[in-house]
This record gives C-alpha cells, structure tokens and sequence, in this order.
C-alpha cells in the first residue's frame, strides 16, 4: 500500500528539519517530532475515545500547531479532521456541529462561550478542551521528546476523506467538501510542478485554518515536499513584511486585499524581500497597478484559480505574463481536465463563455451527506463550477463571473466582473463592485458599490461617463453607491450578501 503519511517519511529523510513553527509562541517541531507527537495523539485518541478510521474530529481553533499534528493523526488512522469557522455565529456554528456529527469536539478556550449553549453539542460524544489535549500529549512539555510505539497500522487509501471543509456557499445552508488524501497528493503535486517547490523553500501560512487555502494552496505541499512553514494566527500587513524578511521565506501565498494592504504600509520600502521568489495570488483578479507595484520591488506575482471542492491550485498564470495577460488565470495545472461549456453542455468556441467544467484526481468525490447537492454539481463526471469564463486563442483564461452573481438587465445577461474589471482601471478607482438590484422597467439593473483613491475626487457623473462607449448600455450601472471600503468574509473575497442588503438602504 501507498503511504499517505508524511510525517513519517521525512522523519525518516530529515529528521532534524523544522517542519513548522508557530509564529507567537515561537515553538517548532522538526519531522521527526511532528512525527513522534502525532503517535502520541493516534494513541491518545483511540484509547481514550475509542476513535477509527471514518470518525470526525471537529476542531473550533485558531491558526496553531495542532492541525498539522492533527493532519498527521489523518494521515495515519482514515480519522476525518472537520475544521470549524470560529467566526461564525453558535447559531451557524450548530449547524455545521450536528452535520458533521463529530464523535470529538475539541475547542480552543477562547470559543468555549461559542457552543456553551448550542444544541448540537448534545450529540457530541466527547468534548475536548484544547488545553486538556495538550497537557495530555506534551505539546508544550519541557521533557524530551522520545519515540512512541506505533499502536495502528496504515489503513488510508487515497480515496478515503481527510478533510470536511464547508464552503461559505450561495445556498441557505453551508456544504461539507470532502477532501480525500488523493485529492490532497495530486493538488500537492500540481502545485509542486507549477511553482517548482522543494524542500530549501519556506513559507508563512495565515490564512484561517477553516479556508482551503490554509491547508492545500502551501501548507499540505510544503509538507509533503520537506519544506519549512511558519504559522500565523492572523494577517497583519506591518508584521507580515517583517516576518518575510526575518524568517528568510522565499514562497507567499495571500489575496490582492491583502497585498495592497502590504503596499501601503510606512514598512514596504524598507522591507528586504530579496529572497522572495514570488507571491501567490488568488481570491479574486489583482489590478494592474498592484501588480506593477509589487513587480517594481522585485517581487513577482503569480495569479491562480481554485476551489474548496478541487483545491486551490487549479489554474496558475506565470508571472511574466502577469501584466501582457492582466485578468487571467492563466491555464489549467497538471492532471486536470478542463473545457468550457454551454447550457446544453457542448464545448465553447475560443473567445467564447462558457462554464467551466472539470474532471481529475483532484475533484471532490461529493458533499457530506448531502446527495443532493452532490448530484447537481457533479454530472457525467464533471465538476461543475459555476464560474463562466472565456478561453483566448493562446488558451487563457479568463474569469467573467458567477453564475449566481449575473443578473438580466432587458433580457441581457449581465456579468459583473466584467463591468468592474472596466472600473478598476480608472485612476480614482480604489476598488468596486456591482451587484443586479431590482427594476420596474428592466427587471435588474447593476449598481456599482465603489471606493475612491485617496487623493482623488470621484462622482456618480465620472463613474458613468467612463463606462461610455467601453460597454454595452446595458451592461453600466445605473446606480452608483460610494462605500470608505468594500465588505469581505473571512476568504477575503468581496461579500455581496453584505452588498445587497446596503442596496436595499440606498435604493
């Protein structure tokens, strides 16, 4: 059988080599203890709970260094690790608890009060404070650490899951994606062959570990290729620079929200970020004056595209063409099928849009017990994304928008992302977004939520008259709403729920 355990492996290659470190409390672990710990967390955990492979370990955490460990725990039993969003009301909290119906509940102090009075812990067969976990394993025990006997044996197959993760979703209801450790080897491999990843790379991971891109854009790669990951509970700009140029990283994943937050900061000019190979982008399209920004310091981008249900690294865009082919994701990775399609389901013609549909070890085997969802989203087997994109003659692609997110303005549909792809580029423009609002004569028009630059003065009258003749009248925007900065949810990505409920206030 094919080891999925990593851990193992490269306690045996480099034993010695910190796999990760926590960045506040400046504790590491090399493989070698990575590996050690994770024993003693398997032998913990089946003799106390009872646990087996195809059980769920819910964990309502920050960043820190137990979901690596706990990963390893995955690797090596089929136990299935179930990420909470600790940002989440208990209300929204209950629900994702009695879908995943977890054997283990474990929870970080600081979010008892979150599920104190949620019914769904009722079901729970065992809560575990974080705290109690770690006393009970010796995470932060000063003895040495010694070899543990193994008390499993390897049961995991690449089809088995590793991970629930709930998308933020569009339904009323968020969707367990399961990840398998098959999905999780060909995203890492993927993302090793594009990025060209090896084990002198490091890297710093602060994305919220309920988020795919915690664990799959770098982090699973990392470990899985013997490279080093420092951890970080949350993004802060001035510190994020200091820390790249302190801890030697060479690899940076983040969104162009955060970027620019990192470009406007009194720190960026003096930060040495020589080391720095390239940045990751992802999220959503970085405007090409970021883009240029960060190239001027010596820091190449490269844009990418994913998704929860297929990982996050499905397309990447070399970054020397990130300005000649601004917008694009650039092409599919390696091992995936991708092509764009009609409503009937028949392939696009280059230059037109189409849904992108696609197939590959990398795609989810379905939603956590929700067939339903499961079956409208997977069909002939293709994944059905939903984004509606454009292939150019050179066979790039372009995100054009969600299906969800088009609106129909006098029987035209209308794609968001185009019209706000226009916007960005005028000079007064920080950032914007467009969302269909009801119309008594069209049914929908578009209202465009904008933030101005600083330094410039922006109207109604400027926003429109820069849409003449560069769009279909149908496509400008009828109404224009200025906001001091756009909402976003905990991916960073623009929150348009939010948006249309400060539609209904300024309608």
């Amino acid at each position: 059988m094919i080891t999925n355990d990593w851990a193992l492996q490269w306690a045996k290659y480099s034993a010695g080599k910190v796999a990760v470190e926590e960045f506040e409390s400046g504790r590491s672990l090399t493989f070698l203890m990575l590996n050690q710990l994770s024993v003693k967390y398997v032998n913990y955990l089946t003799a106390e709970f009872a646990l087996k492979k195809g059980d769920r370990i819910a964990i309502l955490a920050e960043n820190c260094l137990e979901y690596v460990i706990l990963l390893s725990v995955a690797q090596k039993t089929g136990i299935i690790l179930v990420p909470l969003n600790y940002r989440l009301t208990p209300r929204e909290i209950d629900f994702l608890i009695h879908d995943s119906d977890p054997d283990v509940l474990i929870v970080e102090p600081k979010f008892r009060d979150k599920i104190k009075d949620i019914p769904s812990t009722a079901q729970v067969s065992h809560l575990l404070d974080l705290a109690v976990l770690q006393q009970k394993t010796g995470l932060f025990s000063s003895e040495p650490f010694i070899d543990h006997p193994q008390q499993y044996q390897q049961v995991t197959t690449h089809d088995d899951p590793a991970l629930i993760i709930y998308t933020s979703g569009t339904t009323a209801f968020p969707k367990g994606s399961v990840y398998t450790h098959g999905m999780m080897f060909w995203n890492s491999l993927n993302t090793q062959l594009r990025l060209d990843i090896t084990s002198a790379d490091r890297s710093v991971n602060l994305a919220p570990p309920f988020h795919t891109g915690n664990w799959n854009v770098l982090l699973t790669p990392f470990l899985h290729h013997g490279a080093y990951t420092l951890i970080m509970k949350s993004f802060d700009a001035d510190k994020v620079l200091d820390v790249l140029e302190k801890y030697n990283l060479t690899i940076f994943w983040a969104v162009p929200t955060m970027l620019k937050m990192m470009a406007d900061s009194p720190l960026f000019g003096r930060a040495d970020l020589s080391r720095i190979r390239y940045f990751v982008v992802g999220g959503e399209a970085m405007p090409v004056p970021l883009i240029e920004q960060w190239h001027a310091k010596g820091v190449p981008i490269r844009q990418g595209y994913g998704l929860t249900e297929v990982g996050p690294n499905v397309t990447s865009l070399n970054h020397q063409d990130a300005i000649r082919k601004a917008g694009s994701i650039g092409k599919e990775n390696f091992y995936y099928q991708a092509k764009l399609v009609n409503d009937s389901g028949d392939e696009v013609a280059p230059g037109e849009l189409g849904e992108l549909v696609l197939s590959g070890p990398t795609v989810t085997p379905g939603y956590w017990r929700n067939p339903e969802a499961t079956a409208a989203t997977i069909r002939d087997g293709w994944f059905h994304t939903g984004d509606i994109m454009r292939r150019d003659e050179e066979g790039f692609l372009f995100v054009v928008d969600r299906i969800k997110n088009m609106y129909i303005s006098g029987a035209e549909n209308v794609y968001p992302a185009e019209v706000e792809f226009l916007l960005r580029s005028h000079p007064g423009i920080d950032s914007v977004a467009i969302i269909g609002v009801p119309d008594e004569k069209w049914g929908e028009s578009g209202m465009a939520f904008v933030v101005i630059r600083e330094g410039f003065s922006v109207t109604k009258e400027d926003v429109l008259a820069y849409c003449e003749g560069k769009l279909a009248k149908y496509k400008i925007p009828k109404h224009v709403h200025f906001l001091d900065e756009l909402p976003r949810n905990d991916a960073g990505k623009i929150d348009r729920q939010q948006l249309r409920i400060i539609s209904t206030l300024n309608q």
